[in-house]
């Protein structure tokens, strides 16, 4: 059993696969060529964003997007105690001060109410990220940005690309979306990739330069940028799976459904699915006391399990000293000891959810 089938998905969209990557080894335009901006303009009508700026990756996006806002030393970010290391990652790089707060205990997404009390005039962006494959409170989140001066709201969207919030695409629901097309993401490529999603032209526009090393045009270079392209080559293959991706959305929330019902039968805790959010099952976690024994378990009858995320971002050791035990976050420490993913993925069977949650 596979924890991500990518090779059923291969075999599915074979033909479509073949043609994108053939037509790109034949052109030869590797760096920005034609299927970037093809790529660009479907994930925008999908979305429904007005422009969309593929990058190298979700790690990228986010830094690209702190980076159009001018965020650096001295300022402050707000964003999630309980999520990848990115995402406070690329504050740091840029010398801001990432400001943490506790998970809401039944999603395990950032706690809303809790963000007003960590504003300062330093505080620059707020950053929540759709964990698990559904998006924040982005209403509570949005009036919060909107009283105190239109804070920018960056959606961290790695997780939840194609999942919706009150009938809106994530990506699309705050000043900016970024997500990430790793393979293992709900809509990923073979490689590193991401995209940046925004309704603002100058945020837009100062994207575009930034991943070309600050270009407006070519060796004139306006801002301070970095190497953030996507290459033509992964935006292919993006764009093969995107004619399947609404399938594959289908399919997930089907399967994830079905998840839900049978760990409801089995009394088993799991995520909970917010009333206004549809998601997109990016992951499938659910809680369990004793996770050390599960997993020899699990290793023993293979089945594959994984762990998202095994420490607080205040606890990983290359950040301790930045946040010299600042804060406290007992829901995301409970969820840190307790959550595991279990297997997930559109080509998932029914025989082998049965049999997933039965030996859970």
């Amino acid at each position: 059993m596979k924890f991500i089938d990518l090779k059923a998905q291969q075999k599915k969209i074979k033909i479509e696969l073949d043609k994108r990557i053939s037509t790109v080894l034949d052109h030869g335009k590797y760096i920005m060529g034609p299927e970037v901006y093809e790529l660009e303009e479907r994930l925008q009508s999908y979305t429904g964003s007005k422009y969309c700026i593929t990058v190298s990756s979700g790690t990228d996006a986010l830094l690209i997007s702190l980076m159009s806002l001018k965020i650096g030393p001295g300022d402050e970010v707000i964003t999630t105690s309980f999520s990848f290391i990115a995402i406070i990652e690329v504050i740091v790089r840029l010398g801001a001060k990432p400001v943490l707060v506790d998970i809401d205990r039944s999603t395990c997404n950032i706690d809303a109410s809790q963000i007003e009390s960590k504003v300062t005039k330093n505080t620059k962006a707020i950053i929540p990220v759709s964990l698990y494959g559904q998006p924040s409170n982005m209403d509570e989140i949005n009036a919060i940005s909107t009283k105190y001066g239109s804070i920018p709201v960056i959606e961290d969207a790695a997780q939840s690309f194609g999942s919706t919030y009150k009938g809106k695409k994530s990506c699309n629901l705050s000043t900016i979306g970024c997500t990430s097309f790793f393979p293992s993401k709900p809509l990923g490529c073979y490689g590193d990739g991401g995209a940046i999603f925004t309704n603002d032209s100058c945020i837009a526009q100062a994207c575009k330069e930034i991943r070309i090393h600050g270009q407006s045009k070519r060796y004139i270079h306006s801002r301070i940028g970095v190497g953030g392209r996507m290459d033509t080559l992964q935006c292919a293959i993006v764009l093969a799976k995107l004619d399947n991706f609404n399938w594959e959305v289908q399919q997930r929330r089907i399967i994830g459904n079905r998840y839900n019902k049978l760990v409801d039968d089995y009394g088993i805790k799991r995520v909970e699915q917010h009333v206004d959010c549809t998601s997109i099952f990016g992951q499938y976690s659910v809680f369990i006391k004793n996770r050390g024994k599960l997993q020899e378990k699990f290793k023993n009858i293979k089945i594959p399990l994984a762990i998202h995320y095994p420490l607080l971002l205040n606890e990983q050791p290359a950040y301790k000293d930045i946040f010299n035990s600042s804060g406290s976050f007992p829901v995301a420490k409970s969820a840190s000891k307790e959550i595991i993913s279990i297997p997930m993925h559109p080509y998932l069977t029914k025989s082998n959810q049965i049999k997933i949650i039965q030996s859970l």
